[in-house]
C-alpha cells in the first residue's frame, strides 16, 4: 500500500511558525518604537505617584494638614492663572518624561552573599516554624526561602536592613516567649550591633523586621515647647509617636519625636518610677525633670545616695529644699504629706462654696526622690521611720492636689520599694542594660526592639501606663559642677537654672495642716556653690512655699 504524502501544512509548518514569530517580533518592535514616548511618560507618572505616596507617608500626621493646605493652594493658584492648567499639564508631562527616561528599574534581586544570608536565616527558623503534621510546610530543611521572605532590603555592608517574614498560622504568635525566641534568632542571624524593630501582624501571619537608626545622645537640656503639666522624658522613634518638638541639636533646629509625660489633675499616670543600674542616667533624668518642673512649680528633692548631685539647685527660686540626710528627708516628706492634705481640704472647701480652688493649691508641687532605699537602710539601722512611709498620702491623693512624686532607684534596691510606690507609679522608665525579665518586671511588657550593644547614659525604655514601650534617650543634663562635664552641656544647664534666692540649704519644717505658710530654715554655716565658685553663707533667709 503506497504511503500518502504528508499535508503541506505539516511538511513545512516549522518554516511558517518561524516566519510568524519574526513578523510578531517585528510588529512588537515597531509598536514599541511608536509608543515609546507614551511608555516613557506613563513610567514617569508612576514613579512620580510613588514618590508622592512615600512623601505623604513620611510626613508626620500633625503636619499633614498644612501640607494638604499648601498643595490645595498651589492647585487653586494654577487654576486661576491664565493658561495655568495647560502649562501645569505641560510641566507635568515634561517631569514625567524626565523621570521615566531610564529603564523600569526592577530589582535584580540579592547577590550570592545576600542569598546566603537569607538562606541561613531561613534554615535557622525551620525548627520554630515547621511542624511534622503540615502537609505543605512553608519551612523545611533545604526549602526555598523566597516563599517565606516576600520583601527584603540590605544596607551598604550587605546586611539585612528590612525583612518581611511569613510564618504558618499555627505558630503561637500570641505568646510572648514564642515571639521572643524568634526575635533572638532573627537578631543573631541578621547581624548584631544594631537595633531591630519587630512588628508582629498576628492577623496576617507576618513579621516585619526593620533596623532602627540610633537615637541622638547629644541633645542638651533646653526649654521645650510643651503645655503646662507636660514634661519631656526624652526622645524616641516616630513609630508610635504622632508629635514632634523643635529642639536645638548641633547648632541647628530639628523636629524630633519626644516621649511626653502629662501630669496634673487630669493625668492618668500622675507619678513616675525610674529604675536603672549605676551610671545609667536616672539622676540625669531627675535633674532634667526638675529643670522643667521649675518653670511653673515648686520642687522638693531628697537624695539618698549623698553624692551631692543636685547642688546646682540648692537655694534656687522654686526649690524648697535639697535634702541628703535622714533627718532632713523625714522633715521634708512629712511637710509634703501635710501640704497634700491641706491642698485637698482647701480645694474641697472651695468647691463646696462654689469658688475656684485657691491659687496655692493649683501650683504644682514636685517631690523627687533619688535612691530612697539608701535612706531606708539608714533608718532601719537607727530604728527610725522609713521615709517611704511618708509617701502614701502624696502618692494616693497627689493627683487632685497637683502633687507629683518621682522616684529613682537602682536594681539592687528595687525590692526595698514600698507597695505604695510600686502601685501608684504607673509611668515607668528603665535606663541602662537589663535582662528581658527585668524589663517585664519594671515596665510590665517587653519592648518590641532589641537592646543596643553600647548603651550610653540616659538610654533605655519608657512606658506610660498601659501604652506601648518606647525607646528613650534622656536629654543630656549633667551636673554643671562636675569637672568631667563639657563646657557646652554645662552652660546649657546653667542657663536653665532659676535665680538664686537663698544662700544655703533650706529644710522645710513640719507645717500646720491648715496653714499655707512653710518656714524654711537655711543653714548659716554651709558654703554656697554658685556659678562663679564657692562663697560662704551670709545670713538666714525666710521664704514661703
Amino acid at each position: 500500500m503506497a504511503r500518502r504524502p504528508l499535508p503541506r501544512i505539516l511538511s513545512n509548518g516549522s518554516a511558517h511558525l518561524a516566519r510568524s514569530r519574526e513578523l510578531a517580533k517585528t510588529a512588537a518592535d515597531g509598536a514599541t518604537d511608536v509608543l515609546h514616548p507614551l511608555i516613557t511618560i506613563t513610567r514617569g507618572l508612576r514613579r512620580l505617584a510613588a514618590a508622592g505616596r512615600r512623601q505623604w507617608a513620611d510626613t508626620p500626621k500633625d503636619k499633614r494638614g498644612s501640607l494638604f493646605l499648601l498643595v490645595a493652594s498651589v492647585v487653586l493658584v494654577v487654576a486661576l492663572v491664565p493658561y495655568g492648567p495647560l502649562l501645569a499639564v505641560i510641566g507635568l508631562m515634561a517631569a514625567a518624561a524626565w523621570q521615566g527616561r531610564g529603564p523600569a528599574g526592577a530589582p535584580t534581586g540579592p547577590d550570592e552573599a545576600q542569598k546566603q544570608r537569607l538562606q541561613s536565616l531561613y534554615e535557622a527558623l525551620v525548627p520554630y516554624f515547621a511542624a511534622a503534621e503540615d502537609p505543605e510546610p512553608l519551612y523545611a530543611h533545604g526549602g526555598d526561602w523566597q516563599k517565606a521572605f516576600t520583601e527584603y532590603g540590605f544596607d551598604d555592608s550587605g546586611r539585612v536592613q528590612r525583612l518581611e517574614i511569613h510564618y504558618p498560622a499555627y505558630f503561637t504568635d500570641g505568646e510572648a516567649e514564642s515571639r521572643a525566641r524568634i526575635e533572638r534568632v532573627v537578631h543573631s542571624k541578621s547581624g548584631r550591633g544594631r537595633e531591630y524593630l519587630f512588628d508582629w501582624d498576628e492577623e496576617g501571619n507576618q513579621l516585619t523586621v526593620t533596623v532602627l537608626a540610633p537615637l541622638p545622645t547629644d541633645i542638651a537640656a533646653q526649654r521645650f515647647v510643651t503645655a503646662p503639666g507636660e514634661l519631656v522624658l526624652g526622645f524616641t522613634d516616630p513609630t508610635h509617636v504622632q508629635r514632634t518638638l523643635p529642639v536645638e541639636h548641633r547648632e541647628e533646629q530639628r523636629d524630633i519625636p519626644p516621649v511626653v509625660w502629662r501630669t496634673g489633675t487630669r493625668s492618668t499616670e500622675p507619678h513616675l518610677l525610674a529604675v536603672g543600674e549605676p551610671g545609667s542616667g536616672t539622676t540625669t533624668l531627675l535633674r532634667s525633670l526638675a529643670l522643667q518642673a521649675l518653670q511653673n512649680g515648686d520642687v522638693l528633692i531628697v537624695e539618698g545616695s549623698g553624692t551631692d548631685e543636685y547642688a546646682c539647685l540648692t537655694g534656687r527660686d522654686g526649690v524648697l529644699a535639697v535634702e541628703c540626710g535622714l533627718a532632713g528627708a523625714l522633715a521634708g516628706l512629712e511637710w509634703a504629706a501635710h501640704e497634700t492634705e491641706r491642698r485637698l481640704i482647701a480645694a474641697n472647701r472651695a468647691r463646696q462654696a462654689g469658688h475656684p480652688p485657691p491659687d496655692d493649691t493649683r501650683r504644682p508641687l514636685w517631690i523627687l526622690l533619688d535612691r530612697p532605699s539608701a535612706l531606708g537602710h539608714v533608718a532601719a539601722a537607727d530604728g527610725g521611720r522609713d521615709p517611704q512611709s511618708l509617701l502614701q498620702v502624696p502618692l494616693r491623693h497627689g493627683r487632685p492636689a497637683n502633687v507629683t512624686v518621682v522616684v529613682a532607684e537602682q536594681f539592687d534596691g528595687l525590692d526595698s520599694l514600698s507597695d505604695a510606690v510600686l502601685q501608684h507609679t504607673r509611668a515607668r522608665v528603665l535606663l541602662g542594660s537589663a535582662s528581658p525579665e527585668q524589663l517585664e518586671t519594671v515596665l510590665g511588657a517587653r519592648p518590641r526592639t532589641t537592646p543596643t550593644p553600647d548603651i550610653p547614659p540616659g538610654r533605655g525604655y519608657a512606658r506610660l501606663g498601659a501604652g506601648p514601650v518606647h525607646r528613650l534617650q534622656v536629654p543630656a543634663t549633667p551636673d554643671p559642677y562636675d569637672d568631667a562635664t563639657t563646657e557646652s552641656l554645662r552652660q546649657a544647664v546653667l542657663d536653665l537654672l532659676p535665680v538664686r534666692t537663698a544662700p544655703g540649704d533650706e529644710v522645710p519644717t513640719q507645717a500646720d495642716g491648715g496653714s499655707a505658710e512653710v518656714d524654711l530654715v537655711p543653714a548659716e554655716t554651709e558654703p554656697v556653690r554658685t556659678d562663679k565658685g564657692v562663697v560662704p553663707a551670709k545670713a538666714a533667709v525666710a521664704a514661703e512655699g
